[in-house]
């Protein structure tokens, strides 16, 4: 039984890892319609620029703040000069495009700081806490901690104020939105600002458990598209749920299933996503699509 529980709360705590990165490819299909495939790159863009401001002496948590603005600028200004060119095109152009994107940015960080792992220094304590037999990283704890806060902000965002309301009518539809007043164009720098502060939030957290590298979030991209897919794209409570669901049960499925193991758990995602999109396409939490003609 303590093995069970403990598989568990290392699923949990994986599947916070997971969470981290589909809450902000949600926050990018939320205000634009789009998924963002460059999500992981950008957010590894500024987990390099955070751990560069470290190494120039500066305090963690204000290297971290920084990073966060840059990421606002970078993803307002991706929307501005390179997105919007490919908005009223072709939805699988821009998707095109967002898979340029993260070759272009993951190319960059390489070459400007190699393809060395890197140590990122971590928000939280490395000790253990121990209850009834299972032991919890502080970390771990305190990951998990951020991404319910960030999974209920963005939750009230979209549900309960104007700009979220905002985000959601362009995305819908952006030219009945402007003909409504509203800024399309402000409002799409500014979603695609949330959702890269939103990745940069998910670097901090992620590198010093993955080490850091311009590669570091490619896996952990996979499984957060899937945990977008098995919760739904409308809801950020949804595909935090799918995430924990995926990190609990591909550790389950690792052990007590013979011929997955630990080689295999990788199809365990891939498994939900076939039987989901079967039985429920708009996923767990999601809502359905009504098309007036």
């Amino acid at each position: 039984m303590g093995k069970f529980v403990q598989l568990v709360v290392d699923g949990l705590s994986t599947g916070s890892v997971y969470a981290a990165l589909a809450l902000a490819i949600v926050l990018v299909h939320q205000a634009t319609g789009l998924i963002n495939f460059a999500q992981g790159g950008m957010a590894v863009l500024s987990a390099y620029v955070a751990w560069w401001l470290t190494n120039q002496g500066l305090p963690l948590i204000v290297a971290i703040l920084l990073a966060i603005v840059f990421s606002v600028v970078f993803g307002a200004l991706v929307e501005r000069w390179l997105m919007r060119r490919f908005e009223r095109g072709d939805p699988d152009t821009a998707v095109v495009v967002t898979i340029g994107l993260l070759t272009l940015i993951t190319g960059f960080a390489g070459w400007l700081w190699t393809y060395n792992n890197q140590q990122f220094p971590s928000l939280f304590p490395l000790d253990t806490v121990s209850f009834l037999g299972v032991s919890v990283s502080v970390r771990s704890l305190g990951t998990t901690a951020v991404i319910v806060v960030a999974m209920l902000l963005l939750q009230g965002l979209f549900v309960g104020t104007k700009l979220g309301l905002a985000l959601r009518a362009v995305a819908i539809n952006p030219q009945s939105a402007a003909f409504s007043g509203l800024p399309v164009g402000r409002l799409l720098m500014v979603g695609w600002g949330l959702a890269a502060a939103l990745g940069a939030v998910a670097a901090a957290l992620v590198a010093p458990q993955l080490t850091l590298t311009p590669g570091m979030l490619d896996n952990a991209l996979v499984y957060a598209l899937a945990a977008v897919i098995l919760g739904g794209l409308t809801s950020p409570i949804g595909v935090v749920v799918a995430a924990w669901i995926i990190g609990i049960l591909e550790n389950l499925a690792a052990v007590y299933v013979p011929f997955i193991g630990f080689d295999l758990k990788v199809a365990v995602p891939f498994i939900l996503i076939f039987v989901v999109l079967i039985v429920r396409p708009q996923g767990l939490f999601g809502r359905k699509t009504v098309v007036r003609v």
